[in-house]
């Protein structure tokens, strides 16, 4: 691959979350995550998962593992200038309400990023909407 081509490669942060004990759901989604990132050709930069009473908050600030991501987003943006992802298996796993999974979607675009699940949907287009900036 050459630095041009490596350069512009994005960098895929992969979140989820989940309250029950049981790993097995989530290891599936976690899978399918990483097989979404190799097939469209996404480095995947790290996994962050909130787990118990964090995952059930629909308050972005009150998930660890995803302000953690966030910072992490905003890092490799600045530092590498390479688009940044927030992978996530469905939009449900941001939350199930949708004005919430907004606030979620903000806190990624204001990152410089986008979402996008396993199912090939991405906010990529809706990103001047969140961040309140226009492309003109």
């Amino acid at each position: 691959m050459s630095a041009a081509v490596f350069a512009e490669r994005p960098l895929a942060h992969i979140y989820d979350r989940a309250a029950s004990r049981s790993r097995t759901f989530l290891d599936l989604r976690l899978l399918g995550c990483r097989n979404t990132a190799v097939r469209h050709g996404w480095e995947v930069a790290g996994t962050w998962v909130d787990l118990a009473d964090a995952a059930l908050d629909d308050l972005p600030a009150q998930r660890p593992e995803f302000m953690g991501l966030i910072a992490a987003m905003r890092t490799a943006r600045e530092s590498s200038g390479r688009p940044v992802i927030c992978l996530v298996h469905n939009w449900d796993r941001l939350s199930r309400d949708g004005e919430h999974r907004t606030a979620f979607q903000r806190h990624v675009a204001g990152a410089g990023g986008w979402t996008a699940t396993t199912f090939d949907e991405t906010d990529q287009a809706s990103h001047a909407a969140f961040t309140g900036c226009s492309r003109a």
